[in-house]
């Protein structure tokens, strides 16, 4: 990492508050660990990798997809401070429970976490989005979420095995760059 909000926002949203207590003992290790569900909080190092591709920035409105136990709507939330605002969103229902716990315990005020929609990705509702994260792997590029994203926001997905960073410039051109090697679960849709 070298961003000094990422720094700072990693510093402060302790991982350890965010897996299951039978977990907690490699809360600090640098690997995936299972939150229950057939789901994983990814590993920090990666989770630094996409924020550094991502660059929040204070003030941002934020979507996070695939929230599983908050720890980076959290990490997105402490960025964006109290001007900025962070949506998770999550299909399992025993995981939004969880994250909204988590998210409270630690006194998230400017995040929630949502119930995703099957039929419809992303939150069009609440769109558009200065920044979008997605924290499961897609086949392709979803242009669903790319309609959700403003003129010059930035989307950073997993699709398949790498992760993109996806600038919109216009409505008609965006920017991509591909960065391989990675693993994440599905995402559903």
């Amino acid at each position: 990492m070298k961003t000094p909000g990422i720094i700072k926002a990693f510093r402060r949203v302790d991982r350890q508050d965010f897996v299951p207590e039978e977990n907690t003992p490699e809360s600090y290790d640098d690997y995936p660990l299972p939150i229950g569900h057939g789901q994983t909080i990814s590993q920090p190092s990666t989770v630094a990798f996409m924020l550094e591709l991502l660059q929040p920035e204070e003030a941002d409105k934020i979507l996070d997809i695939g929230a599983g136990s908050g720890w980076t709507t959290a990490i997105l939330a402490e960025i964006a401070g109290k001007r900025g605002f962070v949506y998770g969103t999550e299909l399992v229902a025993e995981l939004i429970e969880f994250g909204r716990e988590n998210l409270s315990k630690n006194k998230v005020v400017n995040a929630e976490v949502w119930q995703a929609d099957i039929q419809q990705l992303g939150l069009p509702a609440k769109a558009p989005f200065d920044k979008i994260l997605v924290s499961a792997a897609a086949e392709d590029l979803p242009q669903e979420l790319i309609d959700q994203l403003k003129i010059g926001g930035r989307m950073v997905l997993p699709i398949l095995d790498s992760i993109w960073k996806i600038d919109k410039m216009s409505d008609e051109e965006l920017k991509q760059e591909k960065y391989e090697g990675f693993a994440f679960v599905p995402l559903k849709y």
